[in-house]
């Protein structure tokens, strides 16, 4: 059962992050922001200016654990939680919604995707944008590699999803989701046009080099960084409605994934990335095998991933009930704990099992 956080919303939670001093911060509609203890209870509120905006990204700087970026609109506001008022700075360098914000862990550079498709990338130093990238059709995820104060990923609507390094303004490397699925002849490649990949979250592993994708056809994509590119490491149907969230724990390869099918599944993926470098080439003529051979005996998609994949198996699923909003990941009393923000006003905490 899930222990709900309650009186810090009057409307649905769109965000939520936690800082390294285990601070939550939550975004909800109408420029509501919040702030937590551990034990759930809200300890700061503010309306942001310009109140018919949601807030619809809030990160902790991990440099500096009391500053707070938050998205509103267009806007990006920075605020001080140890004394919640008006923002510190306030920077407007994106034409429509921002839909993500992401923060490089030297607390160098700060990310905005936005529904133009565009990621604003602001210098904090010189406090202007050092860098305008771009998608061809809504941004909906970007985030800084760990370790790798340079280099991020980004996914939307287009279906793209793609390698950055700052010091260039074109991607590094670029992976189309639907031309992908063909690549690997699944029987319901057809039915991508009906049910496309849509990609709407990135979470990148502590590692830096894995990160993984969740998408509308209900399918988590895994992808390994190899230099100034990325391979297709491992693929699995993982909700039976678009998948709206993906988190990676600090846990090396243990991944949180919410759907608009109600449910929060954590996934052990170990023994499927991370154990060795594959020569690229070789392991993506093996998997295309692999998938050929699934598909003629089987037919079916489920069957396929299964065949290919027998280990990936949820750990732990919970049927939260609600399409989720987001997703994150707090130490609460020594154990830890999966947040969860959806259509309501309310965050829901429920318990994770130990690595």
């Amino acid at each position: 059962m899930a222990v709900k956080w309650n009186g810090g919303h009057s409307s649905s939670v769109l965000c939520l992050n936690v800082s390294a001093e285990g601070l939550v911060a939550s975004g909800a509609e109408r420029g509501e922001l919040a702030l937590w203890d551990g034990g759930g209870s809200p300890v700061a509120q503010l309306r942001l200016p310009q109140a018919e905006e949601d807030v619809a990204s809030v990160v902790f700087s991990a440099r500096r654990p009391s500053t707070l970026y938050t998205s509103h609109g267009e806007s990006i506001s920075v605020l001080d939680v140890r004394s919640l008022q008006e923002p510190l700075q306030r920077f407007h360098v994106n034409e429509e919604e921002i839909n993500c914000l992401s923060v490089n862990d030297a607390d160098g550079f700060l990310a905005a995707a936005d529904d133009s498709g565009a990621i604003k990338v602001v210098d904090l130093g010189s406090k202007k944008v050092s860098r305008s990238l771009r998608h061809s059709n809504i941004c909906s995820s970007v985030a800084f590699r760990p370790q790798r104060p340079q280099s991020l990923v980004s996914c939307g609507l287009d279906m793209q999803v793609m390698l950055w390094n700052l010091q260039k303004a074109r991607p590094l490397w670029t992976m189309n989701l639907q031309e992908c699925d063909m690549e690997e002849e699944s029987p319901q490649s057809a039915g991508q046009f009906f049910n496309p990949p849509l990609a709407h979250s990135l979470s990148v592993a502590s590692c830096g080099n894995i990160f993984g994708c969740g998408a509308q056809d209900g399918k988590v994509r895994i992808f390994r960084v190899t230099g100034v590119r990325f391979e297709h490491e491992l693929e699995f149907q993982a909700h039976s409605l678009g998948v709206s969230q993906v988190l990676f724990m600090p846990e090396a390869y243990w991944l949180l994934s919410g759907g608009n099918d109600g449910k929060v599944l954590l996934w052990d993926v170990s023994s499927n990335v991370g154990k060795q470098q594959k020569s690229p080439a070789k392991s993506l003529h093996r998997k295309k095998a692999q998938a050929a051979a699934s598909s003629r005996k089987d037919g079916k998609l489920n069957k396929v991933a299964s065949d290919e994949h027998p280990g990936i198996v949820p750990k732990l699923s919970i049927e939260h009930g609600e399409k989720v909003n987001w997703l994150s990941c707090a130490e609460i009393k020594g154990s830890r704990r999966v947040l969860v923000a959806d259509q309501t006003s309310s965050i829901s905490v429920y318990p994770l099992p130990e690595p």
